[in-house]
């Protein structure tokens, strides 16, 4: 395809994002909002990484589809992506509403979708480009688009390479060796079936991996559609387009796999969101934050430089305006405007910040300052935001667990959580 068409191409696009639905995977960090708010990696939030690859592949009118838990997601919405008066790019938010034809809210990806379509089609978009809002990952969706108009496919999915063990966790598509879909599988178990879905010996050689290697081709939950199939596809009561849709689409419609060798990860349970985070701390990360030449857009804060006295630092992340006394922190991520006191060790963990400062510092006895106070042991934790944790209190979980819930704490995945807001007592031992 001629670099020319590039932008006649892009602004036929219209990219979607699914909001997500309860978010019951990561509770409690989706207590008070939905999965694409959740703070990611310090000062940014998840939907930032599905909305900055849509603007660094050209793709600048985007929706994003909310139910659950949104005025948080909303307002960071508002806030964050705002484009000049003289373009026609946005980023917008549609909400789940009743209509006079449909009075239930949506009942999952492709019904969402379904409902919304006629605000999707009252302009001249030829593709649509639909993805997930909780996946940590950069690409380029004009190399799909690319792909999918060369091969004249009706709908093209974007799939990862993953292990035999991995694939039983995700629905995995088979193709021939033009990447050609020809079967889906749904988290598939038993050895035959397994055997049966490995990638051709021949895309595995195009790909650059060994002939013999036991791949499979996962989907990463991102297609792209034409618009009348678009249409064809949703005309009927399918709900869900990974476990619905795709599977009759594959049987009447042109399906082709793109398949993607870089950085992914599903970051929809506490255990994966909370190595996906930590893992940012690595000397070389997998996935780079620091590349100026697609970066992930967030709010601009205002917010001045982090001031350290006297801590002891080690492998971590310090977002901006945030005040550490002489504390030890070894492997974790400390969120935008973080306090934490002289004397705390704070390792492997997460402390998302707070949302304003705690102008009005503390006068009562047995009040708890806004972040960590001194003294304090956190250990494999997430402290969320606006978060008050007192002098001496300990957090670990040791002793306990994978799965729990105390009075103001809950244990997941073998991570404590402190949810947001919450209070914890000095001296309090989780």
């Amino acid at each position: 395809m001629q670099l020319s068409n590039w932008p006649s191409i892009t602004e036929q696009t219209l990219a979607i994002i699914m909001g997500g639905g309860a978010g019951t995977r990561l509770f409690p960090l989706t207590k008070e909002r939905s999965k694409p708010a959740v703070p990611l990696a310090g000062k940014y939030r998840i939907v930032d990484i599905p909305v900055s690859n849509c603007i660094n592949s050209g793709l600048r009118r985007v929706y994003v589809l909310t139910q659950f838990n949104s005025a948080s997601l909303h307002k960071h919405i508002h806030s964050a992506f705002k484009f000049d008066n003289f373009s026609r790019s946005f980023v917008e938010i549609l909400a789940a509403q009743q209509t006079p034809t449909d009075t239930n809210w949506y009942q999952g990806t492709a019904d969402a979708v379904r409902q919304n379509l006629r605000d999707f089609l009252q302009y001249p978009y030829e593709y649509f480009v639909i993805l997930s809002g909780d996946q940590l990952y950069r690409m380029d969706f004009r190399d799909v688009l690319e792909q999918h108009i060369d091969t004249k496919a009706d709908m093209t999915l974007a799939t990862i390479p993953v292990g035999r063990q991995a694939a039983m966790d995700f629905g995995i598509m088979h193709t021939d060796a033009n990447r050609k879909v020809v079967r889906f599988e749904e988290k598939p178990k038993t050895a035959e079936l397994l055997d049966a879905l490995k990638i051709p010996a021949t895309l595995l050689k195009e790909l650059g991996q060994p002939a013999g290697a036991e791949l499979y081709q996962a989907s990463m939950g991102i297609y792209i559609f034409n618009r009348e199939v678009l249409v064809k596809a949703l005309d009927n009561d399918l709900v869900d387009f990974g476990k619905h849709v795709i599977p009759d689409m594959i049987k009447k419609f042109r399906v082709h796999s793109y398949i993607f060798q870089g950085y992914w990860e599903d970051i929809g349970t506490i255990r994966a969101f909370f190595d996906a985070n930590l893992n940012l701390t690595d000397t070389v990360p997998e996935f780079n934050f620091f590349d100026t030449s697609a970066p992930m857009y967030t709010h601009a804060r205002f917010l001045p430089g982090s001031k350290i006295n006297g801590a002891t630092i080690k492998q971590a992340i310090i977002s901006d305006g945030c005040i550490i006394d002489d504390a030890h922190i070894e492997r974790a991520v400390i969120g935008i405007r973080s306090y934490i006191g002289a004397g705390t060790t704070i390792r492997n963990s997460i402390v998302m910040g707070a949302d304003f400062y705690d102008v009005h510092k503390v006068n009562k006895v047995g009040d708890i300052e806004l972040g960590i106070g001194k003294n304090c042991v956190i250990d494999h934790a997430i402290i969320d935001k606006n978060a008050r944790v007192g002098d001496g209190a300990v957090i670990t979980p040791d002793g306990k667990a994978d799965n729990c819930d105390g009075p103001n704490w809950y244990v997941r995945d073998g991570i404590v959580v402190v949810p947001k807001g919450a209070s914890i007592p000095a001296g309090t031992w989780i």
